[in-house]
């Protein structure tokens, strides 16, 4: 059977890194929306020339577009037993576009779809927004509290000094979650209602959410 999955949580739960994990482990693509946004305008495709025009303006891409450039990456090949989608949807509106490109793309296959809430206190949260570095050139992420690096300030990959974003303090993560709880959470109880949403409790270490991932998706 194919497998699909979405990850939904606030900034810094945790769910970027399971996504990664989870996307080895099944060898399913793991696609970004962001990044995959910025394939597509790269590329010159005609959606991604649509989709310039908007961002050059300082607009929304229209959920439509987004909803066809998804529709053209579900549609590949790499994708025909499974995929995990980050980073979509983000509203109920583009949850039920979701819904009706893969009710196109899996009408003659067997498929079951699992949105999985990254369940966390606001608390920690915050300390590990506050707490995150990364590298500059080979984009690895770290936590001074969670997961530090094995030389203070250093990457261990690269050995370059790491950086921390401006937008990584108390004040805007805080802002970040008021809008991420206004915005995003309802697709929360849109799932629900589905019957097709999985909670996990996404504290604790990397390994730890990790194994409470495998146990709930194969249960």
């Amino acid at each position: 059977m194919k497998r699909e999955f979405i990850f939904l949580g606030p900034p810094a739960c945790g769910k970027g890194t399971q996504t990664s994990k989870l996307a080895k482990h099944f060898g399913f693509p793991h696609i970004d929306t962001g990044s995959l946004l910025r394939a597509e305008i790269a590329s010159g495709s005609e959606n991604g020339k649509i989709a310039k025009s908007f961002i050059d303006k300082g607009h929304l891409v229209p959920v439509e577009l987004v909803g066809a450039i998804i529709k053209n990456r579900l549609s590949q090949d790499d994708c025909k037993n499974g995929y995990i989608l980050d980073g979509y949807p983000r509203s109920t509106e583009q949850a039920d576009l979701l819904t009706k490109i893969n009710e196109e793309i899996d009408k003659d296959i067997p498929a079951g779809f699992c949105a999985i809430y990254f369940d966390t206190n606001t608390d920690i949260l915050i300390s590990r927004i506050v707490n995150r570095r990364s590298c500059p050139q080979c984009g690895e992420i770290y936590n001074l509290k969670y997961k530090p690096p094995k030389q203070e300030n250093k990457c261990d990959h690269c050995g370059c000094e790491l950086t921390q974003r401006k937008d990584d303090n108390e004040e805007t993560a805080k802002a970040r979650f008021e809008t991420y709880f206004n915005e995003t959470a309802p697709l929360i109880e849109y799932y629900r209602n589905k019957n097709v949403l999985k909670t996990i409790n996404a504290e604790g270490t990397i390994n730890d959410v990790w194994k409470r991932l495998l146990e709930l998706i194969e249960n």
